[in-house]
């Protein structure tokens, strides 16, 4: 099976951002296809390079970055989002006249367009969080 995963909320103020890392890791393992994780709302915050958390906590954002790494997987980024949060790559960076980019390795930024294209090409798209 297929599958598009949407997430809502960010690394630390939600289950979701977990539970969605957890099932991507389980279907792979299954032997399913991650066509696409769609990160929108505070979910874009999954993808900042800059988040450091303490010692005895995990680190959700470099765990994407190796699972994508790992498995090819596209992280994308909503850019309307991310533009509010403050979530910039270094082209939409430039384009803004902003001098630093903080996004993690292995996401990229682009738009809703996106997610509609997974949920068009997966059978299922999965929404974590609210």
């Amino acid at each position: 099976m297929k599958y598009t995963l949407m997430v809502n909320e960010g690394p630390y103020q939600h289950q979701s951002s977990d539970t969605a890392l957890q099932f991507a890791r389980a279907a792979l393992d299954k032997g399913h296809e991650i066509f696409r994780v769609f990160f929108y709302h505070d979910g874009v915050n999954n993808g900042t390079r800059l988040a450091v958390p303490p010692k005895d906590d995990r680190m959700l954002q470099k765990e994407w970055s190796e699972l994508a790494e790992k498995h090819g997987l596209d992280l994308v980024i909503c850019i309307a989002a991310a533009q509010r949060r403050g979530l910039m790559d270094a082209s939409e960076a430039k384009r803004q006249g902003l001098t630093a980019d903080n996004i993690a390795p292995g996401f990229r930024i682009s738009g809703l367009g996106q997610l509609i294209e997974g949920g068009i090409e997966s059978d299922r798209t999965l929404v974590f969080g609210d």
